[in-house]
């Protein structure tokens, strides 16, 4: 509860679309009573899943929302656009969990009642300390990464390194060019 709050993206696999970036996972008794009590607008990319869950309240609400309502499988089986303050949704019974997104998304999504969603979390990439192409990800026949700065005595080595990188990267470049020509 006191630590960072897990956050999911949710997709909608259905119409390919993103409903949101960042929805904060709240599953605990405590997390779920509090939702989104107590703020006053939800980030364009935020949102906020509430697990288990088949009906909300918007009792001490500031603004209006979008209330998706999916089942254990992640199927979309009701939607109520716009919810407004001091309200209550009715339970549905086929419903695990809602997300509460933006007002707008479910518009802007296409998202309808059936559609698959994906909810996961996200996967930091670890960025590799290799020397290579393939670390960077780049295709490029003309890049090629220079391993260290050369040691220079001047006040300014950074110069001399980027003259060295150009250097590297035009001999390169004309190296391939002439091996095209041939």
């Amino acid at each position: 509860m006191f630590g960072k709050q897990r956050e999911v993206f949710v997709y909608n696999k259905t119409k390919e679309t993103f409903l949101s970036f960042r929805v904060g996972v709240a599953d605990s008794f405590l997390s779920r009573m509090i939702g989104l009590l107590g703020k006053r607008s939800l980030k364009p990319d935020g949102g906020v899943w509430i697990v288990p869950a088949n009906s909300i309240h918007t009792i001490g609400m500031l603004f209006p929302f979008d209330l998706v309502m999916v089942d254990k499988n992640f199927r979309v089986v009701s939607l109520k656009e716009m919810v407004r303050p001091f309200r209550i949704v009715l339970p549905k019974l086929r419903a695990e969990s809602a997300i509460e997104l933006p007002a707008h998304t479910i518009f802007r999504s296409c998202t309808k009642v059936g559609d698959q969603l994906v909810i996961d979390t996200y996967e930091p990439k670890r960025i590799s300390t290799r020397n290579d192409n393939a670390s960077l990800g780049c295709q490029c026949p003309h890049f090629r990464q220079v391993t260290s700065a050369p040691q220079t005595s001047g006040p300014f080595p950074h110069r001399d390194f980027q003259r060295k990188l150009k250097s590297d990267i035009s001999a390169s470049w004309r190296a391939d060019v002439q091996s095209e020509g041939n």
